[in-house]
């Protein structure tokens, strides 16, 4: 599936663009995917899709 993070499954949201004249148009908020290679724990290694915030979730849990 595109634009969703492999790891957490978080996709597009959806809202609004607002003008000056507070004119309310609809729009994406899309996840900033990175393509990593990721080590699994059995030892392969895979590239994932993976949301720029889950990255700096495994780096966080890996450097224990």
């Amino acid at each position: 599936m595109a634009r969703v993070c492999q790891i957490t499954g978080k996709g597009p949201m959806v809202g609004n663009n607002v003008s000056h004249a507070n004119n309310k148009t609809k729009r994406r908020f899309l996840p900033n995917l990175r393509t990593v290679r990721v080590t699994l724990e059995d030892g392969t290694t895979r590239k994932m899709r993976i949301a720029a915030s889950t990255l700096r979730t495994l780096k966080k849990q890996n450097s224990k």
